[in-house]
């Protein structure tokens, strides 16, 4: 893979052979990222659990402090009933069975998080193949499926993220912005990291947390000392 010029500078500032302390890999992430938009970090924690087996998976949602730095649109599927209180939360989208054939037929994706009530479920599950492969799918270890609509917009709003394994049982996930400083991407780290320890499988055995990496959009990942975790 052909790299450019300031990747290959900011390069030269990591020793590929250190693993850093969480707050000095984050500094580095900062002082490596030399796009001219606000480049996003992003976290890669490598499991040693097998996400082939049900009772190996790690997933759930987590808070950060403060926030991902990206505005979230919201679509709820509720009962009509339920439709101002949506609004009022702060949702972006709210409707019920008549947004199916919108979102089939249309390829309509102008969100960023689907909650739905477990009554529409039923509704909502036929979206399966759709939203599935985008991870868009409301899901209850998430938060996403719940009767407590307002509390669950209010928290995907605020920075709410959801952590789940790839094929390859890594933890793919945002934590903030470069511009939000090593302070609060650090805060970030130590929830998104305090969640998925918390979300150990009884069944994995051995090392649980393998590597930790910390990257921008467009800068060179930086190796994280993983011995505490």
């Amino acid at each position: 893979m052909k790299r450019g010029k300031n990747y290959k500078e900011s390069q030269k500032l990591i020793d590929r052979s250190t693993l850093y302390e969480p707050a000095e890999a984050l500094d580095l992430v900062i002082k490596t990222a030399k796009a001219k938009f606000d480049e996003t970090v992003e976290l890669h924690i490598k499991l040693g659990v097998d996400s082939r087996h049900a009772d190996q998976q790690v997933r759930g949602a987590v808070v950060l402090p403060n926030g991902t730095g990206k505005t979230v649109r919201v679509l709820v599927f509720a009962k009509e009933e339920r439709f101002e209180e949506a609004k009022a939360a702060g949702a972006d989208f709210v409707g019920g069975a008549e947004l199916i054939p919108k979102i089939q037929n249309e390829n309509w994706f102008e969100y960023d998080v689907v909650i739905a009530t477990p009554d529409m479920m039923g509704v909502v599950g036929r979206l399966g193949r759709v939203l599935g492969p985008r991870g868009l799918m409301p899901n209850p270890k998430a938060g996403t499926v719940t009767p407590d609509i307002a509390r669950a917009v209010t928290e995907a709003k605020a920075g709410k993220i959801e952590y789940r394994l790839d094929k390859t049982n890594i933890i793919h996930c945002p934590i903030g912005k470069v511009s939000f400083g090593v302070e609060k991407l650090t805060e970030n780290f130590d929830a998104l990291m305090g969640a998925v320890i918390k979300a150990k499988p009884a069944a994995a055995k051995g090392q649980y947390v393998r590597s930790c990496v910390v990257a921008s959009t467009m800068g060179p990942g930086v190796k994280i000392n993983n011995a505490k975790f």
